[in-house]
């Protein structure tokens, strides 16, 4: 595909230039949009999304948990996510009473399928655990019934 055949769907005029191209479109450090949904300690940002981009089957930001903060349980609807750990160490529980689980440290890239319940921990009490995530076609986050901590093995809250 040329560039120049890049049509967007919908509206293209909040993004296109005179000429009628999309061209890239930068979100700087401090505006990422903070308006996407939560899930308990798991707080998220969008660089790339809908809501500040003419993205519209893509969501891609940056997940926050404070030390020993963690996720409600949720998934992520028909979304495939993409993880990719910036900073701290991260434990995605899943499966029956959560009983299962992968960790993830620095440098480490995860793929959750769409519609897995999981519960996001840091399992650090002392350093943010920090994250890239993308997902397509969107940010879909719905929340389920919490757990009680004491069953998710080795998890501590600060």
């Amino acid at each position: 595909m040329n560039f120049d055949d890049y049509v967007l769907e919908g509206d293209p005029s909040p993004w296109a230039q005179p000429d009628g191209r999309v061209i890239p479109i930068v979100t700087k450090a401090g505006s990422e949009d903070a308006s996407t949904a939560d899930s308990g300690g798991a707080y998220r940002v969008s660089g790339v999304s809908i809501q500040h981009t003419p993205a519209q089957r893509l969501w891609y930001g940056k997940v926050f948990n404070k030390p020993g903060y963690r996720s409600v349980n949720h998934h992520h609807g028909e979304a495939e996510t993409g993880g990719y750990v910036l900073q701290g160490h991260g434990r995605i529980y899943f499966g029956e009473e959560f009983r299962e689980f992968v960790d993830m440290t620095e440098g480490d890239f995860v793929f959750v399928p769409p519609f897995m319940h999981h519960v996001e921990c840091n399992m650090s009490t002392k350093h943010d655990l920090v994250w890239l995530t993308t997902r397509t076609p969107d940010n879909i986050v719905v929340n389920l019934a919490d757990v009680d901590d004491s069953i998710l093995q080795g998890y501590r809250r600060a």
